[in-house]
């Protein structure tokens, strides 16, 4: 067989990058900007959006089982398909929103369909293609998530300020049935498997090396065999809390900036900069990890955030604020990463979409518990310092169980 030039999984990592970018109009760092225009239009209240975006995220992240069963079953490429049309239509049912109960099912749309399945059908797929490498090729898909984080915010404010809030969701759907849906359709292929490749790019034929094939196996548990050992559910809690802590920042950034009396401008300045620190800090932690147990990079991820949630509790001055988003972000590349990597480390490549689904529910349960506690805990106190503090608790917590969450050992019957 004549040798491959360039691994076809490398366009895959392309196809995927472009999916996790797309998955932007669902993220919070994009809905943030749609809410002070909502509540000027429709006189709702902070309260009243906040809760509903919360209700709404809750009840999308319990679906996300399900959406990981549908991708073992159906497999990336309809599913990729299936849900950026899909997500394209809940875009523009957002722009003709007009009431509450409209938005909740707005917001649990976008949430499932834009923050659940065009983050977990990529990472399964770059999980498929890559066991060696699957640090690098991570690393490489993370990109499209750091530019989204970077780039959504501007073009929906200046869509937003020189249209109105009903095109800049217009505007996104479009480009995913324009762009995203057809890259899909036309390049991704499920598995190297299917088209005579294993992963990593060896070439595979009647006279595939056994060595080789060896080499690049993985043991595959199901979700069943997985949920029956502890480290799938202290993994599992520490996907959790990054998504929770993280949303609610995010979600109320403008306020805790406003309450230690920083600008406007500087919050915006730190989600940008959380960003741009996160891509080469993401590059670094891909080939760092493929050399280092993936308990131990979780580790320094919730050792990051405890360092985080103190400093914004004296977050009083601009050069403690850069200081924050600079550990931001690196603490976020290390985490985008780890965090996608790990299930398929520890427990194979074949029923991963079912791992992952379960994963993805959590996360988006934890960013759906994100803002409230934060919104709250101001309302209650006058000051985010007492909520802060007590968050810190759920990073000590996960810390503890990265140092247990050893890779597990499935016993064989032969």
């Amino acid at each position: 067989m004549k040798k491959q030039k360039i691994y076809y999984g490398w366009i895959m990592v392309i196809v995927a990058a472009i999916g996790v970018f797309f998955s932007g109009p669902g993220q919070t760092y994009s809905n943030s900007t749609f809410i002070d225009y909502l509540i000027a239009d429709f006189g709702w209240s902070r309260t009243e959006v906040s809760s509903i975006y919360s209700m709404a995220t809750f009840f999308a992240g319990l679906i996300m089982i399900v959406v990981g069963r549908f991708i073992d079953r159906f497999g990336q490429r309809l599913m990729m398909v299936g849900v950026g049309v899909l997500f394209a239509i809940a875009l523009f049912y957002n722009s003709l929103v007009t009431t509450l109960p409209m938005l909740f099912l707005g917001f649990f749309l976008i949430r499932l369909l834009g923050q659940g399945s065009m983050s977990l059908i990529p990472t399964t797929l770059v999980a498929q293609w890559f066991v060696k490498k699957r640090g690098v090729a991570f690393s490489l898909m993370s990109l499209g998530g750091f530019i989204s984080s970077a780039m959504f915010p501007i073009i929906n404010i200046w869509l937003i300020q020189s249209y109105s809030w009903q095109v800049a969701w217009r505007f996104w759907g479009v480009m995913l049935l324009v762009v995203f849906v057809p890259i899909a359709f036309f390049f991704v292929r499920n598995r190297p498997e299917d088209i005579g490749l294993v992963p990593d790019g060896h070439a595979e034929g009647p006279k595939l090396n056994l060595k080789a094939s060896m080499e690049i196996a993985e043991v595959d548990w199901t979700l069943k065999e997985a949920m029956h050992t502890r480290t799938f559910w202290f993994v599992l809690f520490c996907v959790g809390v990054p998504a929770m802590v993280n949303t609610g920042i995010t979600f109320h950034i403008t306020s805790i900036f406003g309450s230690q009396g920083l600008s406007v401008q500087m919050a915006a300045t730190i989600l940008s900069m959380m960003a741009f620190v996160g891509i080469p800090m993401s590059f670094l932690s891909g080939l760092i990890l493929d050399k280092i147990k993936t308990n131990v990079a979780l580790m320094i991820i919730f050792g990051l955030e405890v360092i985080l949630l103190l400093l914004l509790t004296v977050m009083t001055t601009n050069v403690l604020a850069i200081l924050f988003g600079f550990l931001w972000g690196v603490a976020g590349g290390i985490e985008r990463i780890s965090l996608k990597a790990i299930w398929p480390n520890y427990f194979g490549r074949r029923y991963i979409g079912s791992i992952n689904g379960v994963s993805s529910t959590v996360m988006v349960l934890g960013s759906s518990l994100g803002p409230l506690p934060f919104g709250a805990g101001f309302d209650v106190f006058g000051s985010y310092q007492p909520i802060l503090l007590g968050m810190i608790v759920f990073p000590v917590i996960a810390f503890i169980l990265s140092v247990l969450a050893k890779k597990p050992e499935k016993t064989i019957n032969v």
